[in-house]
């Protein structure tokens, strides 16, 4: 019945566009509601499909108007193609972590946590605090602001075991976010056309960070405890590689943490090969059931290469991280950083640091861990008992994701255009896999907005990868 309505809906709203100006605002929700006697998510849904179709556009808060036609010549780029050759590395869209999302979309495909869940509070009065201070004039260090170099010191400091020399401030480079480091990190220690090692799956940007440097990915399979040693010996002697790029804890997408026994084994294979280990702790505050110690922590002699980021746990609109790198790596990355950025701002820096010396900070964190507990748990047990055919095969300790396996014979493009279609954007595994998937997997964030909606959503699946599977 509702599919008749949409249908109905949008029939009627495709004469009332045919006879309106270029531009007219389209009758209310609440209008169409009670024109057409549906619901308002039926009302939603056709109005998505005039969309979809370039009839109308929204404005959010504002309303759904005709989409003007643009009747004059179309521009003609044909030039640029001679101009520009052909790309040196594959040409991939946006990903889709980082689309945004209509208010009436369930969005599990989201990368960064709701705002409900970043300290606002602290993050408002410090860029207060951030304009008024000298930092809003003056210009930072190239490597970053010593105060907040400290801070990312001490972090790694605080984690150090006895007898391991303990990073100092002076080993920090300051980052407007972790993936400029990525990048920065390819392009010193690696190079164009050399090989780096990846996991497989692993995220997203360090896979389109790779390929914008020209370095040439080798894949090793990982798991729930992360990848097998051997395999990563195999994968260094055959390739040549000096390089290998991990997530040890919470990884994403699939979020699994290495026990500490694999970690050791994964250093003593790099440490053998004369390489490095560049570890990616981008999850660092998102543990739920366990705490993260970085590999770096127990490294003194210079082969772990630790990234640290801010963006996800203070706010997006912080963009700020850091390296901890010792010995040549760091001036060859400092060197890189300096060409790209010449430094972060100052004002981001100061805010960023205002809020996690705050005494608030720490209490923040232990209400985010449990926050994050109720809404993986809730999320699961939703896809449990209306989508088991997304079957979570690893129930995360920490990190934002839920990495869920489909049927076989899933067409992965055909279900999320299917999902999307029915309000509920998901993201397809393929995103994650350096070389091909091992199977069709999805990506189910659950830090998104509007948990309440998590039932709904994992209804839609259920009921699309029916209809696929039926």
């Amino acid at each position: 019945m509702n599919n008749d309505n949409s249908s109905r809906i949008v029939e009627g709203l495709r004469k009332w566009i045919g006879a309106a100006a270029p531009g007219a605002r389209l009758p209310s929700t609440r209008t169409l509601v009670a024109q057409y006697q549906a619901s308002p998510v039926t009302v939603q849904k056709a109005l998505r499909t005039l969309a979809t179709q370039g009839l109308v556009e929204t404005r959010p808060g504002v309303g759904t108007f005709v989409r003007a036609v643009r009747t004059g010549r179309p521009a003609d780029y044909g030039w640029q193609t001679a101009a520009l050759r052909a790309p040196h590395a594959p040409a991939r869209s946006v990903a889709t972590a980082l689309r945004s999302a209509p208010h009436d979309v369930i969005g599990f495909h989201s990368g960064y946590p709701d705002r409900e869940l970043l300290p606002e509070r602290l993050v408002r009065t410090a860029l207060s605090r951030a304009a008024r201070s000298e930092a809003a004039i003056a210009r930072p260090p190239v490597a970053g602001l010593p105060e907040l170099q400290s801070w990312f010191a001490h972090e790694l400091r605080a984690a150090t075991p006895v007898g391991v020399t303990a990073p100092t401030p002076n080993d920090v480079i300051v980052l407007p976010g972790t993936q400029s480091g990525l990048s920065s990190v390819f392009r010193a220690l690696a190079g164009a056309g050399q090989p780096v090692i990846m996991e497989s799956p692993t995220y997203w940007g360090a896979i389109l960070a790779a390929s914008q440097a020209g370095v040439h990915i080798v894949p090793v399979p990982t798991g729930v405890d992360g990848p097998d040693p051997a395999e990563l010996d195999r994968a260094f002697h055959d390739s040549g590689a000096r390089l290998f790029y991990a997530q040890p804890n919470y990884a994403n997408p699939t979020g699994a943490q290495w026990p500490a026994e694999r970690g050791q084994q994964v250093l003593e294979v790099v440490r053998a090969h004369g390489a490095f280990l560049v570890e990616d702790d981008w999850a660092h505050d998102f543990g739920i059931t366990t705490t993260p110690v970085p590999l770096a922590a127990g490294d003194d002699s210079g082969h772990v290469i630790y990234l640290r980021s801010l963006t996800k746990s203070v706010s997006p609109a912080l963009r700020v991280g850091a390296i901890i790198a010792r010995g040549p790596a760091r001036e060859r990355i400092l060197t890189d950083r300096a060409a790209e950025a010449m430094y972060v701002s100052g004002v981001l820096q100061a805010a960023a640091l205002d809020v996690v010396t705050h005494p608030g900070w720490q209490t923040h964190l232990r209400g985010l861990r449990h926050q994050l507990r109720t809404r993986r748990d809730l999320l699961l047990a939703n896809l449990t008992e209306h989508a088991p055919r997304a079957h979570v095969e690893h129930v995360p300790p920490g990190g934002l994701n839920l990495w869920a396996r489909l049927p076989d014979d899933t067409d992965l493009a055909q279900l999320t255009h299917d999902c999307e279609h029915a309000g509920v954007i998901i993201a397809a595994g393929t995103e994650w896999f350096p070389a091909e998937p091992t199977g069709p997997y999805i990506r189910l964030n659950y830090s998104g907005p509007n948990p309440a909606s998590f039932l709904d959503g994992a209804r839609i699946l259920g009921a699309t990868l029916g209809r696929h599977h039926g």
